[in-house]
């Protein structure tokens, strides 16, 4: 699913970066669908510094943290179709 996508692979860039092995599960999920989708649909997430705090957090304290991510569905024209929120949950692997 592209939305996922556009979440999941943000996390992956995130933690790849920390250096950290850091396990990532979708624990939750939200959708909305705002107007019927024709065509090249773009999600994106815009949340990185969200998601640095709680990964950092995760490795600072050794528990699981979770987030959740929104991603918003856009035509060609601009006009949002649709909206995903993914609750993720992350961990420290020991």
């Amino acid at each position: 699913m592209a939305a996922e996508l556009s979440t999941g692979t943000l996390c992956l860039s995130k933690i790849q970066k920390s250096g950290k092995n850091i396990s990532m599960l979708v624990v939750g999920l939200e959708a909305s669908f705002t107007k019927k989708a024709v065509g090249k649909i773009i999600f994106t997430c815009v949340q990185g510094k969200e998601l640095d705090e709680i990964l950092q957090r995760a490795i600072e304290t050794g528990e699981g943290q979770r987030l959740k991510m929104r991603s918003i569905g856009l035509d060609e024209q601009g006009d949002q179709v649709a909206e995903f929120c993914f609750l993720w949950s992350f961990k420290v692997k020991s």
